[in-house]
């Protein structure tokens, strides 16, 4: 491990570090670079599409053909570049988006240098920086509090979700976010030694992104990558050395089936798909961090949301102060002491001081406590005038004062939010308030809903996602907000604080809204509907939603939230509009239907060709196909039109496993294909037929299959998928017609002819008898446990 760089020198608070002292500190590499990446760099983009195991098969394929001199044979390298050349160009076009769209999400820090006030980006601190942290910072580097004090949750890397008071002289973790205070801090250690990145390095704690998609290729190239070297060699050494094929000939044949079974162009399909999707989300403002996380949003039957800034605009304001019983000083004059005090900045705190705006602010202040979502109030002790607190009437008194709670109930049943201004005469000690406090007004505030909103909770209804409202409001206040927004089943509410840990579990199953939750409840409720079997998405924009971001399976969050909220979301909508939701959902299933659609094409060709060549191992004297034929087949019946497929709008609601879906389609058309084979060389024992001829009938056996695939595939009929499937069929007969010679096709005799068509004609049923057997007996079922 290298020399860890920490903090040498006192530096003055005023001033920060001299311009001279950065570029010393620059020069020696004590600059905290971050090695995470939303994007891969352009050599990993070559160097992954270059360098895979089936291009390295692809080019040993190559050069026997070319070793044996059957240059025609040569053409599935026109495939095999074309996908090369699209797989890397969509990946670039779709770096150069995300990075451009990622620069506005990356936090930057504000830093003290040469006695100026700068913001500058992550990467750009140096060790013993002075930086500002605040409420919702996220702490990007191992800090040491100079000033100010700070609570801070450092679950994100201890997995410990307290919230822990920081003081001056405290070390504090990058990685780790602030929950409410203000400090000056210095840069303790920087880049690799940072403590979260030596967890990373040491560790491995990185957590993929789960992804059926993902999984389910992974399976099929491993599968396919294990069974094809030994296939290879087996089926060359039979053809060559006990039916003593000629070398040329058994080349060819081998060549044929190992091309067969590699579905080099899934990859591609999967790739260009997601990346297209990744560019159509960032014209709607759309950050995608994690690619596969389009899957899941496709997949999600649970949408989780807070109402601040999703349902309501986000912007409270102050309705009106009611004095409440007979005290000193207005209260006007009280907040506006408090608030020159408090280092309080969100919406709330911001709506008050924007309402007493001009007011005095003649207290001194003692001791102060600030906001956090833990605590739900915040507090001040003022010399010689006691202590103040504001927050939520639960939180900030322990009498229960029935009037004064029938009164906060009616404004909450009118969608507002009420805080309650108390007095005491004991003072804060150990970040602890007397509850034993006398209530002198109530603060009356509410949040606008958004026009848009009760469109897009009835789009997500209509879906069948169940929308759930996770707040820290009073409950009464949500429910009502839940009804303007016309929330189905906004009246069954309830109060998460009153409620155990285990109680939330049943509490889930039967709400759709709650209020007073902690954000350790929050990641709580996400985790019990991700063990009742739900796929949930959580959107949230705070420092107190980062938990229940991190445990949903789809996190998403808006450019104007917390750093800390921002970092850990999969997606970050840069408009800040929740109303862009439905085409985001929209995108995830288009891109997931085409891929499931498309990737059936692919399998059909990989599934055969494996059972083929299995059987020409043991009872078919020869592979009935040769390279070029089979270039013929997969690109008029798979390549082509599985380009088109995946990109065209496809909304519907994704469902069942992505595996048994692919399989569930492609086998009953290679199976199709394989008895069409076994047919044609039942046929070679019946009447005389030559190689060419039994190839030639295999071809034209195969495309047709291939054909009704496609046909099935487009079904519904739409004029794009009209045109794709009519121009592959006429192409394809094209193909057989003026090309013969190109595809190793040769005239057949009357019988031979009427047995093929006989034959094509048969597929259809023989097609559809096994969809049909493939249903009855619940195969898919068992193509599940041996994906297991």
């Amino acid at each position: 491990m290298t020399e860890v760089k920490h903090a040498e020198e006192t530096v003055d608070l005023q001033h920060g570090l001299s311009h001279e002292q950065v570029a010393k500190r620059v020069a020696a590499g004590y600059v905290n670079v971050q090695n995470d990446r939303i994007t891969k760099s352009y050599q990993e983009i070559f160097k992954d599409n270059l360098f895979t195991l089936f291009n390295l098969i692809n080019a040993i394929l190559a050069g026997m053909i070319i070793f044996i001199g059957s240059y025609k044979n040569l053409l599935f390298l026109g495939v095999v570049l074309s996908n090369l050349v699209i797989g890397i160009l969509q990946e670039i076009r779709a770096k150069r988006v995300l990075d451009k769209l990622s620069l506005i999400t990356q936090p930057y820090i504000r830093v003290l240098r040469d006695g100026e006030l700068k913001e500058l980006h992550m990467d750009d601190l140096v060790l013993d920086d002075i930086t500002y942290l605040h409420t919702g910072s996220q702490v990007c580097a191992d800090a040491i509090i100079r000033e100010g004090k700070l609570e801070v949750n450092e679950s994100l890397v201890t997995g410990e979700s307290d919230i822990i008071l920081k003081n001056v002289g405290d070390s504090l973790y990058s990685g780790s976010f602030v929950v409410s205070g203000n400090a000056k801090v210095q840069i303790h250690h920087v880049g690799k030694d940072n403590y979260a990145q030596t967890i990373m390095a040491d560790a491995k704690t990185f957590k993929k992104h789960k992804s059926q998609l993902r999984d389910s290729i992974n399976f099929i190239i491993k599968t396919i990558g294990i069974a094809i070297i030994p296939i290879g060699i087996l089926l060359f050494s039979k053809q060559l050395f006990i039916t003593k094929t000629p070398f040329a000939d058994a080349v060819v044949s081998t060549v044929a089936a190992l091309l067969g079974m590699i579905p080099e162009g899934l990859v591609l399909l999967t790739s260009v798909a997601l990346a297209v999707g990744s560019i159509n989300l960032a014209k709607r403002k759309t950050l995608v961090q994690e690619l596969y996380c389009i899957e899941t949003l496709a997949r999600v039957d649970t949408l989780c949301l807070d109402k601040t800034g999703t349902i309501t605009e986000g912007n409270m304001r102050v309705e009106s102060i009611i004095p409440y019983a007979k005290h000193p000083y207005a209260a006007e004059d009280i907040l506006a002491n408090m608030m020159e005090v408090l280092d309080d900045d969100n919406s709330t705190a911001m709506a008050i001081r924007k309402y007493i705006k001009g007011k005095s602010n003649t207290f001194t202040c003692i001791e102060k406590l600030s906001f956090s979502s833990a605590r739900k109030l915040s507090a001040v002790t003022f010399k010689e005038n006691g202590t103040y607190v504001l927050g939520a009437y639960e939180f900030v008194n322990g009498n229960q004062n029935a009037a004064l709670q029938k009164e906060i109930a009616e404004q909450a049943s009118l969608g507002n939010r009420v805080l309650v201004l108390a007095h005491s005469d004991v003072a804060i000690e150990e970040e602890r308030i007397d509850k034993n406090n006398t209530i002198i007004a109530l603060l009356i505030l509410s949040d606008p809903i958004r026009e848009e909103a009760p469109k897009t909770l009835d789009y997500f209804l209509s879906q069948g996602v169940d929308v759930k409202i996770i707040s820290g409001d009073d409950p009464r206040t949500v429910h009502e907000i839940a009804h303007k927004a016309h929330l189905k089943n906004y009246d069954k509410y309830i109060d998460v604080s009153t409620l155990s840990d285990e109680e939330i579990f049943d509490a889930v199953k039967t709400y759709t809204v709650f209020g007073r939750v902690s954000p350790m409840q929050k990641k709580l409720m996400i985790k019990a509907l991700k063990e009742q079997g739900h796929v949930t998405a959580m959107i949230g924009d705070g420092v107190n939603d980062v938990m229940a971001l991190k445990e949903a399976d789809c996190s998403i969050s808006v450019a104007q939230g917390s750093e800390a909220a921002k970092n850990i979301a999969n997606l970050v909508l840069l408009d800040n509009n929740f109303a862009n939701m439905p085409v985001i959902v929209d995108e995830g299933r288009r891109v997931i239907n085409n891929i499931q659609r498309a990737a059936s094409l692919f399998l059909v060709k990989t599934t055969f060709s494996t059972i083929l060549s299995i059987l020409t191992l043991f009872f078919i004297q020869r592979y009935p196909f040769e390279p070029i034929q089979l270039t013929l087949i997969s690109s008029l019946t798979i390549g082509i039109p599985s380009f088109f497929l995946a990109l065209e709008a496809n909304h519907a609601k994704v469902k069942g496993n992505f595996l048994l879906n692919v399989l569930g389609r492609a086998l009953p058309g290679a199976l199709c294909v394989v008895l069409s084979i076994i047919y044609v060389n039942i046929l070679s024992l019946l009447m005389p037929l030559t190689p060419d001829e039994m190839s030639t009938m295999c071809v034209l056996l195969t495309g047709a299959n291939g054909i009704i695939v496609l046909y099935r595939v487009c079904i519904p009929f739409t004029r794009k998928r009209f045109i794709i499937f009519t121009s592959m069929s006429i192409f394809f007969i094209l193909g057989i017609v003026f090309f013969p010679s190109l595809f190793s096709l040769v005239r057949l005799d009357y019988l031979p002819f009427l047995c093929t068509i006989g034959g094509i004609a048969a597929i259809p049923f023989v097609m559809d008898f096994f969809f049909r057997f493939s249903h009855y007996f619940k195969l898919k079922q068992r193509i599940i446990n041996i994906g297991k």
